[in-house]
């Protein structure tokens, strides 16, 4: 199994119930990395600061930002150009059944409706990984159509009608009786 980039685990029992902030950021290696994976150019920065708060039932929330700075390529001249991302994160994290989960956290991670919010993820062997949720958001905040500030498409002059050396044939059947 290939080891993802960016990876930051940290166990949810080391997070104090009072909660604490955790910053993180990517090296040289781990950009080049992500940058290759997503067919970026590269990737000059990215980090994340999470806001980690206990919840019941053994669960965690972890709110923050990733902000990052990359290099995209215009899908209109296709010349690389400087790009930022800076997302908004609000996950929530639960045990999973085999970790020894409440009833309630079971529960919560079993059932939700679409007015709720998104389907915690789950929390495995006592871990979360903020590297993966820093992954992730940074890569929602790609554009996936980026297009260089000043970049326009000029449409291809419409090509002179040809005519078929079919259409008389099909102008005689036109005129033919039924």
């Amino acid at each position: 199994m290939q080891e993802e980039p960016f990876s930051r685990v940290i166990r949810v029992e080391a997070v104090p119930r009072d909660g604490r902030t955790v910053t993180i950021e990517a090296n040289a290696a781990e950009r080049r990395a992500l940058a290759a994976l997503l067919k970026l150019p590269s990737i000059e920065s990215l980090r994340a600061t999470f806001a980690l708060a206990r919840s019941g039932g053994g669960g965690l929330r972890a709110s923050g930002s990733v902000k990052g700075e990359l290099t995209q390529v215009c899908v209109v001249s296709l010349e690389p150009f400087s790009a930022t991302v800076d997302e908004e994160v609000d996950v929530r994290f639960v045990p999973t059944a085999d970790d020894g989960a409440s009833r309630v956290a079971r529960a919560e991670s079993e059932f939700f409706s679409i007015t709720d919010e998104d389907e915690p993820d789950p929390i495995v062997d006592g871990k979360i990984d903020l590297g993966a949720v820093a992954r992730e958001f940074f890569v929602l905040g790609l554009d996936p159509y980026p297009r260089k500030p000043g970049a326009t498409f000029e449409s291809p002059e419409e090509p002179e009608t040809i005519v078929s050396p079919f259409s008389a044939l099909a102008s005689r059947a036109e005129k033919k009786p039924g």
